[in-house]
């Protein structure tokens, strides 16, 4: 038999065949005067067992130890340890699948997902009071509400699951205490009104005060004394991490007007 004829008999391409020939995994025929290849049986056989074996998943290099005399590892052995791949793989899916439906309930029960989703139903949750209140308000949302959504999503994902889970738990109870929400958008207005101020601005200490006003007890204690006074001291922000990142995204004036805020707040837990 010709490469193709081979081929076509054991239901593969002739690209595959050479390939196997490449890898190791399929002895090269003798060939004719002409220099085609010539097939037999014995490598139709060998090559149909080439394709049972990818066709359970297994990778060709498992191919290569399952069909090599002295590898080891019996065909049993590889199969072990392939079903016990595929559980894995199985547990992951069932696991993205539950997440995709609770994405999918969260987007019908908000009206859709959050720009700065996928995000946990109980951020989701905020996010919907957060449009609830800005809806309220005369005019567009303030630009600083969107700029916080987005640091929260990525606290949520970057901070570990419990940590994000608490830092959830306490935004949620600082929101629903009676003018709370109102109160924070308010903050977003002042803040949105520095974007051209000067550092030194009169407004600069207002928007501090109101900041750290809304920030509750619960809030400052869950955070930490230490973490409230790293944020509040400036060295880690000069390091160039995260906190340096944070500022950055401000206008000179909402930069200190937070880091004032910060301060103010770590004053609370000394």
């Amino acid at each position: 038999m010709r490469i193709g004829e081979l081929a076509g008999l054991v239901g593969v391409s002739t690209r595959a065949v050479r390939h196997y020939h490449h890898l190791g995994l399929l002895p090269e025929p003798e060939r004719r005067a002409n220099g085609y290849r010539e097939y037999g049986l014995r490598d139709a056989v060998a090559l149909a067992r080439v394709r049972r074996l990818t066709e359970l998943g297994l990778g060709l290099e498992e191919v290569r130890d399952v069909l090599a005399d002295d590898s080891g590892r019996e065909l049993h052995e590889v199969l072990a340890e392939l079903d016990a791949d595929l559980a894995r793989q199985e547990e992951e899916i069932r696991a993205r699948r539950a997440r995709l439906t609770a994405l999918r309930r969260q987007a019908e029960e908000h009206g859709g997902l959050p720009a700065e989703g996928p995000v946990s139903d109980e951020l989701a949750a905020l996010f919907g009071e957060m449009a609830r209140a800005s809806a309220a308000r005369p005019g567009p949302e303030p630009a600083m509400a969107a700029t916080e959504r987005e640091v929260l999503a990525l606290l949520e994902s970057t901070g570990g699951e419990e940590a994000g889970k608490r830092m959830v738990e306490l935004l949620g109870e600082a929101a629903s205490a009676p003018g709370a929400m109102e109160r924070t958008y308010e903050v977003y207005g002042l803040l949105d009104a520095l974007a051209e101020a000067a550092p030194d601005d009169p407004r600069v200490a207002q928007a501090a005060q109101a900041l750290a006003g809304c920030i509750p007890d619960a809030a400052v204690a869950g955070a930490g004394a230490e973490n409230w006074a790293r944020a509040a001291g400036g060295g880690a922000e000069a390091d160039g991490g995260f906190l340096a990142a944070y500022y950055a995204q401000f206008a000179p004036a909402q930069a200190e007007a937070v880091r004032r805020a910060i301060r103010l707040v770590a004053e609370r837990v000394r």
